[in-house]
Order: C-alpha cells, then structure tokens, then sequence
C-alpha cells in the first residue's frame, strides 16, 4: 500500500495578497496580513500574485521573522500546486526508502554525492538521481501576468550537472527526475530562444549520452504529499532548431 508524506502539523490556509519581492509573501491568516516566507527566489509560472489562495506550514522556530512558509498555491479552485522547492528532495528521499519509486530505481540511498563539478542529490544502488522542480508555467484557464521577475533565471548549475551526468553514462545510470507537486502534464521542452538556447543544448547533449529524463507528479492537501504517478520522458527526439 502506498505511503503518503505527512506534514508534522496541518497546514493552514490563507490568501495571498501580494508579493512584494522574491522572499516575502503578504498573506491574509485569518484576517490579519503576516509577512510569510515565499521558498522560491524566482518566478513563478505567470502569476500575479494578488488575492490567490495558499497553504502555510508554521516555522518551528519562534524567532524566525517570518512565522510561516508558502508551501502551495490554487489557481484553480480545489487544486494545489506546490511550490516549495527546499522541500522536493525530502519527499523524494521519503518515496525512495519506501520502495515507492522502484521502476526508477532502487538500492542503497546516498544523498548528495559529488561528481565532477557538481553535487548530485542521491546516489541510489548504481544511479545517480537528480531532482529539479520546475516552476516555469502552470496549467490555467487564465494567463495572469506577473510583470516582475519574470525574466529572473540561471541555468549555470544545471548546466554543469547535465555535463558532469554524460560523461558517466555507460558506468553508471543517470537520471534528471523532473518533480511537479501537482497533476502536470508530460513535460516538453520549451520553444527555443535567446534565453534558453544554452540550456536547450546542454539537455540535449545529455540525452545523447545517455542520461535519462523522468517524471514525478506529486498531489499536496493540508495533510500530507503522496505519489500520482512517475514515468519516464522521451526528450529531444526531434532536431530543435
């Protein structure tokens, strides 16, 4: 039977009223606004950020300045999108010591392994495993535009694991395990551009050397974060131009 993640204490629900910059949230908890801690110091999706509904977890730490962490959003009503990037690897390494993630891979679990350049989060059995959690687009029937940060992205570090991962395929297994904490649908790369043709390249290079792409969709309530479903993407198969 499947295990789910239980949260330590129930997150709360509140609204968010703006983002003032890329740490802070302004939340409505339970009629007062509270200075809450936003866990992406990038964009998000296309959102604007006034009057969405969230769920809090509450900081342990009591002289912490600000008493709560955004850990999901709606857009849609009835739907939660996680958005706390601090936290994936947390729940990947739970599923993965449950057995819960075998046809990725299996083993004895190391985290954050040194290889190359980089730093790669798990080493389970013979494979490496690293988690990204993209936070680029969500699904909605509205486009709500954010006019700040949008543009906010480095790719230096993927970069150099997507280098470092090709050059040990053949010895070792390696796999970049893309995680939404929502119902997202297989994962494509974007149009190319300016902006993102140097990761585009390095990703595709990747590929044909080996390492592998997965997909892992999460479902987050106020109770706990359990497993949709995970598979592998078949990425760059056709010329990107």
């Amino acid at each position: 039977m499947a295990q789910k993640y239980l949260f330590k204490s129930e997150l709360i629900e509140g609204m968010i009223k703006s983002r003032p910059n890329r740490f802070i949230m302004l939340v409505d908890v339970n009629g007062s606004i509270v200075k809450c801690h936003c866990p992406v110091t990038g964009r998000i999706g296309n959102i604007k950020f006034k009057d969405i509904s969230c769920l809090l977890s509450k900081s342990e730490n009591v002289e912490r300045k600000t008493p709560y962490t955004v850990e999901a959003i709606s857009i849609e009503k009835g739907k939660w999108i996680g958005i706390n990037q601090t936290k994936i690897n947390r729940y990947v390494e739970f599923f993965l010591e449950k057995g819960q993630l075998e046809k990725l891979c299996q083993g004895k679990l190391n985290r954050e392994i040194k290889l190359g350049k980089s730093r790669i989060d798990f080493l389970v059995g013979e494979t490496y495993l690293e988690v990204k959690m993209p936070l680029i687009e969500f699904p909605s029937k509205d486009e709500i535009k954010n006019d700040s940060m949008s543009k906010f992205n480095s790719f230096d570090r993927l970069i150099k694991h997507f280098d470092d991962l090709g050059k040990i395929t053949g010895k070792k297994k390696a796999i970049i395990l893309l995680c939404f904490i929502y119902d997202a649908r297989p994962f494509s790369p974007p149009k190319i551009d300016p902006s993102n043709r140097i990761i585009q390249d390095a990703a595709k290079k990747a590929v044909e050397n080996g390492v592998e792409n997965w997909q892992l969709n999460l479902r987050i309530d106020k109770k706990s974060v359990e497993i949709l479903k995970y598979f592998k993407l078949d990425l760059f198969e056709r010329k990107i131009n």
